[in-house]
Formats: structure tokens, sequence, C-alpha cells
């Protein structure tokens, strides 16, 4: 007796549009966020996707713009690296977008390399994220992400709560610091990156730009 065929039916998009929720390997994650013109940013956050919400300009891009400016400023000067809003892969769960990285020039066996696709791939020394208030992702799935992964410094600017949390990483775990008695707080990775709090959050671009050259 003949066996019947069964056929399943082929997939009208292939490869399938990226959903909020959806389970992936970060390969088809890339897949398919590479197929998506329309997408400006999605992650993928311990094996799930997820696709921010419209940009505001007053809570997120002109801060972004800042601190773009002031990472930028200073990788010029100390032969670095400044990567605004581009896709870092962690491991096969995490692909992430920080809106800003800061880095050693990336090399075959160092903390950071590019993979054949041009992604940028290892553990960055410095990453920035900018979030409207303490109950975003980026205080906690990604914070925690960040330090399993060893990212020396991480610095997260609450806008909505007009806080800064500078983040550094001690015996695994991650610890605040704190700004000086100038108000200031530096790195202690990246000597000479300094960031006046003050200035930031008023969005003074000349202050925060005046600190790193003292």
């Amino acid at each position: 007796m003949a066996t019947a065929t069964i056929r399943r039916p082929a997939l009208l998009v292939d490869p399938l549009p990226l959903e909020n929720g959806d389970e992936l390997h970060a390969s088809e994650f890339l897949r398919r966020y590479e197929s998506m013109d329309d997408v400006r940013k999605a992650e993928l956050i311990e094996g799930a996707v997820h696709m921010p919400s419209p940009v505001r300009a007053d809570m997120h891009a002109k801060p972004d713009g800042l601190i773009q400016t002031w990472l930028g400023t200073y990788a010029i000067a100390n032969n670095l690296e400044s990567y605004p809003n581009a896709t870092l892969l962690l491991d096969s769960e995490n692909t992430f977008q920080p809106d800003a990285i800061l880095c050693t020039k990336p090399r075959t066996g160092g903390r950071v390399w590019l993979n054949k696709k041009g992604y940028l791939c290892g553990s960055p020394e410095f990453i920035c994220e900018i979030a409207a208030s303490t109950a975003s992702i980026d205080l906690h799935a990604k914070l925690r992400v960040y330090r399993r992964h060893a990212i020396s410094e991480y610095l997260v600017w609450r806008t909505a709560e007009q806080e800064v949390d500078w983040f550094v990483l001690e015996d695994e775990e991650y610890i605040r610091l704190a700004p000086g008695k100038d108000g200031k707080i530096r790195s202690r990775v990246f000597r000479g990156l300094v960031l006046d709090v003050k200035a930031l959050l008023k969005l003074d671009g000349a202050k925060v730009l005046d600190a790193l050259k003292k």
C-alpha cells in the first residue's frame, strides 16, 4: 500500500519578519533582521526578540546625540573606536544594539573583533544605554548579560529620572561609581574619560566636552 506524502505549505514569506517575543537563535535573528529594511532597531535578549517603541526626541534622540559626541571626541583623541547603535554579537541568545560602544580597535584575538559580515563581536570595554527609568530592561536583563560577558564599564542614563548610573565590574559584580566632589565621574578603564554629570543632565554639550580636556 502506497504511503501518502504529507507536504507542508510553503512559507509565504521567507525569512519571516521579526515579532516582539519571538524566541530565536542569534543566527536566525540576524537572518530575519537583515531582511527587514524598515526596522531600525531590534535586539535578541536571552533568546527573545525585543523591538523598541518609536524614539522620542527629548527623552532619547537628543541625549543620544550628546553621548555620541562625547564618546566620539574621546575616541578620536585616544585612537579608540566609538560605535553608535552598532549590532553587538555576544552569544547565541544575545545580540544587542547598544546606544553607544567605546572600545579598543577590533582585532583577532582581542576583546572585540569583526566577523565576516562586519558585525562587532566580543566584550567591549565600555557600553552606554539611554533609558527612560529604572523599569527599563537596560537596568535588568541587559545589565545581567553585560555583567556575564565582563563588560568592564556600563553607563545608563535615565533621562526621565534625571539620573546617571555608571557601573564598573569588580569581582564579577557591578558597583556604581559615584561622582567626585567636583560632580564628575572618571572611568577606571579609559584614562581621561571624564563625565560632568550636571552638565550632561542639563544637555550642556560644551561643558561635557570641556571635562575631557582637564
